[in-house]
């Protein structure tokens, strides 16, 4: 089997860099939660890559991710993940670079423990998010943030992590009563 190529499916997998840049995140297996939650959100999205593009997902501190949130973004405050598409969906199937992603430590380990998740459940989730946004899929509007609320759902379910959602489609359902 050569590399970047998946045992059950045949189709080309992507090429994933990890980036550590923060002691803080020491403990945590982010390597094999990456790897995994890429191959969900690329499988539940049905996504057609080229052989051998690359996905980089970054793990940093919020002072990095605040950095990043206020060059790219405008924003000056540190948030759980950023992505940063290298090709539209229409280039996907040919383009070698997909994206970066970067996942923040601290804001990710607050969200977590607020939210009664555990930070390899939430990280994952956040990956697989970063993932489709890479792909393509965004949360501009009620119907797309429903598509991609989807996928997130099905690509964690795959991996045994519970519905991130539940608590809002729980919440929804209270007000509609």
């Amino acid at each position: 089997m050569s590399e970047g190529r998946s045992r059950n499916s045949g189709k080309a997998a992507p090429q994933i860099e990890i980036a550590v840049e923060s002691p803080l995140w020491d403990g945590l297996d982010v390597e094999t939660l990456s790897r995994r939650a890429v191959a969900a959100a690329l499988a539940e999205a049905k996504a057609k890559l080229a052989p051998g593009a690359e996905i980089s997902v970054l793990f940093c501190d919020d002072a990095a991710i605040r950095e990043l949130n206020l060059k790219w973004r405008g924003l000056d405050k540190p948030t759980n993940v950023l992505s940063f598409p290298a090709a539209t969906p229409r280039t996907l199937a040919r383009a070698p670079l997909l994206g970066d992603i970067a996942v923040a430590q601290e804001t990710s380990a607050r969200e977590a423990l607020e939210e009664g998740k555990t930070l390899a459940d939430h990280v994952t989730h956040l990956v697989a998010h970063g993932v489709l946004h890479l792909i393509g899929f965004d949360h501009e509007t009620d119907e797309d943030a429903d598509a991609m609320e989807t996928l997130e759902r099905r690509a964690l379910a795959r991996l045994g992590v519970a519905d991130p959602y539940a608590d809002d489609r729980e919440d929804t359902q209270e007000t509609k009563r």
